[in-house]
């Protein structure tokens, strides 16, 4: 495995991180490592997979995340996620959602270490590409050291060489999730002491990293940083990470640049039938501390949602927040 595969990745996160997202994200950085929105193993088998799994060839490298218990269900799942082309397969043993509770899956699967090891070798047995675990570092009052170390320890014996850890503990009952994004406390001194003590696998640490400083500064101790909330909702820092932590000699695209780069995908997506807001409620962000950031916003969100925005309402949206003509932004769009 390239130590760098994980160097930098996008958190997966439910109703944030779909294709329309993932798609603008990789236009931000090439490097960073992508991840889709949970999707549990049943709907994989039954469901719509063009729908659930599709994606696009330049979001590589993209990660397939899982949602499920059942070994057999898992591998099959696994299986279907390795032919639509994803290059790992991440099992979701950390989300904390009284939904996913009463299915058996997420954070609560952290008190049953030996049936995470059966359905993490389940599935290594049906692909060839990696198969990784993301957990917290504990719930409830199973939250000792002994007890993530007994956690690691076992599903790695099975053959997993990645996990990518939430630096918090998990309250299964009497928080929201996202109470449990913020009010246990972070530990990062645990995930860098399973690192110090099991330098064969590969650790990422997740929960409450904002900057790209911040993730310089994890990455003394690990090998990896995952950024949930702050990527989603300040994305430009992404234009930022292939500098700064890969070393990558190219400048970071400016915001303008990216979006005159997002124009075609958006007017393919509209003359498949899409709304406008499906891919721009993603990039409402993307000017956060700049002096028109707010002209920006709220163009898109006045004029950008129902059935009847075309692209004319991002064009003019990009001009207001570049501060440039509208009609030099149309003839732009016109030449493509």
């Amino acid at each position: 495995m390239d130590y760098q595969s994980h160097r930098f990745c996008v958190a997966p996160m439910m109703d944030w991180t779909d294709r329309h997202c993932r798609f603008f994200h990789r236009i931000l950085s090439r490097e960073a490592r992508l991840y889709t929105e949970m999707v549990t193993a049943d709907a994989v088998i039954h469901g719509d997979r063009e729908r659930l799994l599709g994606f696009g060839a330049v979001e590589h490298p993209i990660a397939l995340q899982l949602g499920g218990s059942d070994p057999a269900k898992l591998a099959e799942a696994a299986a279907i996620g390795e032919a639509f082309g994803y290059d790992e397969i991440n099992l979701n043993v950390g989300c904390p959602s009284s939904r996913v509770q009463d299915g058996r899956f997420g954070a609560c699967l952290m008190a049953e270490p030996a049936l995470v090891a059966a359905c993490a070798a389940a599935m290594q047995a049906r692909v060839s590409i990696p198969v990784t675990v993301k957990c917290r570092i504990g719930i409830d009052e199973q939250d000792g050291e002994a007890d993530f170390t007994r956690f690691i320890e076992t599903v790695s014996a099975a053959g997993v060489r990645i996990f990518i850890v939430h630096a918090r503990k998990a309250w299964l009952q009497g928080l929201s999730p996202k109470e449990n994004r913020e009010i246990p406390p972070l530990d990062y001194g645990r995930v860098y002491r399973l690192k110090a003590a099991r330098p064969d696998l590969t650790i990422v640490v997740n929960g409450g990293i904002e900057t790209l400083d911040a993730s310089a500064g994890h990455l003394q101790h690990v090998d990896g940083v995952m950024l949930g909330r702050a990527a989603y909702q300040t994305p430009y820092l992404l234009a930022e990470v292939d500098r700064a932590l890969f070393g990558s000699p190219e400048p970071a695209v400016s915001r303008g640049a990216a979006l005159e780069r997002l124009l075609p995908y958006v007017q393919a997506h509209l003359a498949d039938g899409g709304r406008l807001n499906s891919v721009t409620r993603h990039i409402l962000g993307l000017y956060h501390g700049q002096p028109r950031a707010r002209l920006f916003r709220r163009h898109l969100s006045e004029y950008g949602v129902g059935e009847g925005p075309g692209l004319d309402v991002l064009v003019e949206a990009i001009a207001l927040a570049e501060g440039t003509s509208s009609a030099r932004k149309r003839d732009a769009v016109a030449a493509e």
